[in-house]
């Protein structure tokens, strides 16, 4: 196929360009639907001339439908976009990038969407839905899955497919909760989970960044015990990878704390420990839930995190487990491969 697409951009590179560019667009309309086409056609930066063109064609193949409410892809369109996924990464190039990642920062696997999610939010999207399949085929019978919470990882649980995977799924959230964003808190998220895989789910209601003098007194109710106990015995766990100092300001730290997390070499956070290039631990913030070493101990953990701006943090928690599974999108995987060089 590589050689097939490789003569066609020498001899016809329109093609490959409509091709993208019409994947684009039924990608576009299949995260945003139902969506109008002024909409769309500044969500692609595109004239809505050109647009009502091109979708106009697209509606011709019988892959979306344009109604009142807005435009939606039919099935053969979502079975399109899944289809041509394969095509597109070989176009773009990103299989060889998957592979250069995986050596580069000698880890099990990688998956790269394409785009940056510092620039589209389709992409985070994106992100999400490939993260959500890759779990989906790895979940067995009784396995106890942990999720932490974010923006990325809501997106992990929407996209997730509904159906029962396996019997006696359980899904807790991998850490306190934090904002007061509810959709983004890892409770409202692992119950999102566990309701799309038809599993059950158990709740910690606790915040993120507690005194420790808390956290030993919440170690004594027998039901924050428990929970503290059955993570310990997660079969897999599926986590966001964060700037430190953002994540931090997040977590309201004083200026004084990140100051001193910036001079001690911090560009990444995940499950509220704080880490440097190298994957060594600065800081944690303390809260009940998953430890360093709990994360250690999971046999399946996948990050997921995209955007040049996060490669600094992807390449520092890629150094803590070699089995990791990264789902990342074209941004930051291209960012990682000039700084590893």
């Amino acid at each position: 196929m590589k050689k097939i697409i490789e003569l066609e951009k020498k001899i016809a590179p329109e093609v490959i360009d409509i091709l993208e560019n019409r994947y684009d667009i039924l990608r576009n309309i299949y995260y945003n639907q139902p969506i109008g086409r002024r909409t769309l056609a500044n969500q692609l930066g595109m004239g809505e001339r050109a647009v009502r063109t091109e979708v106009n064609i697209l509606k011709n193949q019988g892959l979306l439908n344009i109604e009142s409410m807005g435009m939606y892809v039919t099935n053969e369109g979502k079975n399109l976009l899944e289809d041509i996924k394969g095509l597109i990464h070989t176009i773009k190039g990103l299989t060889e990038l998957e592979s250069a990642l995986e050596n580069k920062l000698n880890i099990r696997k990688v998956l790269v969407v394409p785009g940056n999610s510092d620039e589209s939010e389709l992409v985070l999207k994106d992100m999400g839905r490939t993260a959500a399949r890759f779990l989906k085929k790895i979940i067995k019978k009784s396995n106890i899955i942990g999720i932490t919470g974010g923006t990325t990882m809501a997106q992990v649980a929407e996209e997730m497919p509904k159906g029962k995977v396996a019997n006696d799924i359980l899904v807790l959230p991998a850490r306190g909760g934090l904002g007061k964003d509810v959709e983004t808190q890892a409770n409202s998220i692992a119950a999102n989970l566990a309701k799309k895989l038809d599993g059950n789910y158990r709740l910690l209601h606790v915040p993120d960044n507690i005194e420790q003098e808390a956290i030993n007194a919440l170690l004594k109710v027998s039901e924050v015990k428990e929970f503290v106990d059955i993570i310990k015995k997660l079969d897999i766990l599926v986590f966001g990878i964060g700037r430190a100092d953002v994540m931090a300001e997040r977590r309201k730290v004083s200026e004084e704390t990140i100051e001193e997390l910036i001079d001690r070499g911090a560009v990444a956070e995940a499950f509220g420990h704080y880490f440097d290039t190298n994957g060594n631990r600065v800081w944690e913030s303390i809260t009940v839930g998953l430890s360093l070493v709990d994360f250690k101990k999971v046999n399946n953990v996948i990050g997921v995190a995209g955007g040049e701006k996060k490669a600094e943090a992807i390449i520092s928690i890629s150094s803590i487990r070699e089995d990791m599974i990264l789902v990342t999108d074209e941004g930051a995987a291209r960012k990682i491969l000039k700084l590893v060089n």
